[in-house]
């Protein structure tokens, strides 16, 4: 249990609270776990602005800070000594977001983290519980299982191009390491529509491969497709058919795309309207 840790550092339970970091409205590639990962000191500009409302339940020694995955996976990031500095003095640039904090809108601490526990920051995964929108907890009040201990900060391989399946919306929480397989491969993929069951098969033929082409269906939520123009805008969910070989030419991948829509119906059953092209 996570508290167990927290006694054998010597920490009293009555002076922490538990902190979880997930926000919604952050902007792509900014999410309090992007940050964590890749920019410490906006991290720490992040968490160090809080609303006026919170400052009773913030109000402690520690914070034993953490932070949500793309897997959506609970990770301890780090134990910080709390000191509250008072209120907003500047307007302030959001880290996470296009956006401004007024200044005396929000209150401000000045955080330090500390050496205890620093060696578990990244490795150590607990199960937060059914209260997830209680993001600020009294440690006293709850001890949360650990679920997961890793030898290092460690983010999952590339599952491989036959085994990745997506949420378009989780694109961009995805670990570095695999954007670049997707950038520089071309094939064929599939959609498919959580609210209709409907599924829509396309390729992607440019230099940006599988990443650049699902972008554009982030960024419009359509991608340009009449089918998918025709319907209410959704999370599709994405998976790749087949990958082409270095050597394809535009006009064999769009071969491969016609064979895929005539084995799946998708233009009788689905959302394609094109005609495909026959083999």
């Amino acid at each position: 249990m996570f508290n167990t840790i927290l006694r054998e550092a010597g920490l009293s339970l009555e002076n922490i609270r538990l902190i979880r970091h997930k926000d919604k409205n952050a902007k792509r590639g900014f999410t309090p776990y992007e940050l964590w990962r890749d920019d410490r000191s906006q991290f720490e500009n992040y968490q160090s602005t809080q609303r006026i409302r919170n400052r009773a339940k913030l109000n402690a020694l520690y914070w034993a800070v953490f932070v949500v995955n793309f897997s959506e996976e609970t990770m301890f990031a780090g134990l910080y000594e709390v000191h509250y500095r008072g209120r907003l003095e500047v307007d302030t640039p959001m880290p996470h977001m296009d956006g401004i904090d007024k200044a005396g809108s929000c209150d401000v601490y000045d955080l330090k983290l500390q050496d205890k526990l620093l060696d578990l920051g990244g490795r150590l995964f607990v199960d937060w519980g059914p209260g997830a929108l209680a993001w600020v907890q009294y440690a006293s009040r709850n001890d949360k299982a650990i679920t997961e201990l890793r030898r290092e900060f460690r983010e999952p391989d590339f599952p491989g191009f036959l085994e990745f399946i997506q949420p378009l919306s989780k694109l961009d929480t995805l670990p570095k390491s695999w954007v670049s397989p997707l950038e520089s491969s071309r094939g064929v993929y599939l959609l498919t529509c959580p609210k209709t069951k409907e599924q829509y098969v396309g390729s992607a033929r440019g230099e940006e491969g599988f990443w650049g082409r699902w972008q554009n269906y982030v960024e419009t939520g359509h991608g340009g497709n009449i089918g998918l123009k025709s319907r209410d805008p959704s999370d599709y969910q994405v998976s790749i058919l087949e990958v082409a070989g270095s050597s394809a030419t535009s006009d064999d991948i769009l071969m491969m795309e016609g064979r895929w829509q005539r084995k799946l119906q998708s233009q009788e059953m689905g959302l394609n309207r094109n005609l495909a092209k026959k083999v």
